[in-house]
């Protein structure tokens, strides 16, 4: 393992870990680096002109796959509580909402454009959080684009943690892709989600091969569930996340955290990251960092995969489907769902059913 210093000019100290760094680039191998760093909270062009500072350099290591934290892009509220309390919601933790539905973003949208242009740019594979903003509610949310600069999709978040359920909504079957690239199969759960065993069965039958695990989890025990589903799924697992102190986000009045006895100092980690690359066979690759801002990379072998497989198919040779067998509903979920017919009152006068009215 060798650390790199960043280069010069950096305000903040983001170092490079690389491991099997002189080892032969053959087609089966792929350089990934996970990103350990804060977002700039509440400015969201602040943010983006940061991914891009971190892609460039991550690209100049020759990465060919780059992996953000949970949230990156609009930021993870450590602390915050809205306002809420049952049977009741501040005025002040309702700016708090407004503020951070304002730092999300659409998708498709702006955002997404630049996103696309800095995978494009630096030839990128490019996974990374964001909070998408879909009208009133807001999505914990991965996108994933190619090198060509091309959005490829997203996963929206199965199941917010805890009070994360009161500012986020839920996602649904339609959105756990898997996308089959040159580099290999890629994918994403985020957090608590990759604790979800019956979700994580459902991304080893769609055959994934490089497992991505955007997260805000910095206990120890999450490098152990890390390992696990490495071992588990018989593939390569990335898990990216924030390293951020309380002077990363505004601050008090304007933001404050909750359940503390006192405000804690501007040095203060908020969230001590503890990123890490692991194996098929649970070698560790790069990481847990635990001390700063930071590049985490390694050289993944993919015929790993293979060897890994050969002791443990889940979902192959391994399974038992005449006694244990998973149904994944894959159908977007609506609230609402518009229908026609000959009765239909909002028939337009060329015949086709419009059910905004217009005035």
């Amino acid at each position: 393992m060798a650390l790199i210093p960043a280069s010069s000019g950096s305000e903040s100290v983001i170092a490079e870990v690389e491991m099997n760094g002189s080892s032969d680039q053959a087609t089966t191998t792929v350089r990934a680096t996970v990103v350990q760093a804060s977002s700039v909270f509440y400015d969201t062009p602040a943010t983006l002109d940061k991914v891009e500072k971190l892609v460039a350099e991550a690209a100049g290591y020759g990465s060919q796959l780059i992996l953000f934290p949970e949230v990156f892009v609009g930021g993870y509220p450590h602390g915050s509580n809205f306002g809420l309390v049952i049977g009741n919601r501040t005025a002040k933790g309702k700016e708090d909402f407004r503020k951070y539905h304002a730092a999300a973003i659409d998708v498709p949208g702006p955002e997404v454009s630049r996103l696309a242009a800095l995978a494009g740019k630096y030839k990128v594979f490019l996974v990374i959080g964001v909070v998408e903003r879909a009208g009133y509610t807001l999505y914990n949310t991965v996108l994933t684009f190619d090198p060509l600069g091309k959005y490829l999709g997203k996963h929206r978040k199965f199941m917010p943690t805890a009070l994360e359920r009161v500012f986020w909504g839920f996602g649904d079957g339609s959105t756990i892709p898997v996308y089959d690239t040159p580099l290999g199969k890629i994918g994403a759960l985020i957090c608590w989600e990759n604790r979800m065993p019956l979700l994580r069965t459902a991304m080893y039958a769609k055959g994934i091969e490089i497992y991505c695990a955007p997260t805000v989890d910095f206990m120890p025990s999450w490098l152990a569930s890390m390992t696990h589903i490495a071992v588990e799924g018989g593939c390569f697992v990335l898990s990216a996340n924030q390293f951020c102190l309380r002077k990363n986000y505004p601050p008090p009045p304007e933001y404050t955290f909750g359940g503390l006895e006192e405000e804690p100092s501007p040095e203060s980690v908020v969230c001590s990251g503890g990123s890490v690359i692991v194996s098929p066979s649970g070698t560790v690759l790069a990481g847990p960092n635990y001390e700063s801002e930071a590049l985490l990379t390694a050289d993944l072998d993919l015929a790993e995969i293979v060897r890994a497989k050969f002791d443990f198919d889940v979902v192959g040779h391994y399974s038992r489907p005449e006694v244990l067998s998973l149904v994944v509903k894959t159908d977007p979920k609506s609230a609402v769902s518009f229908t026609s017919d000959s009765s239909d009152a909002y028939k337009t006068s060329a015949g086709k059913s419009d059910h905004v009215l217009k005035t």
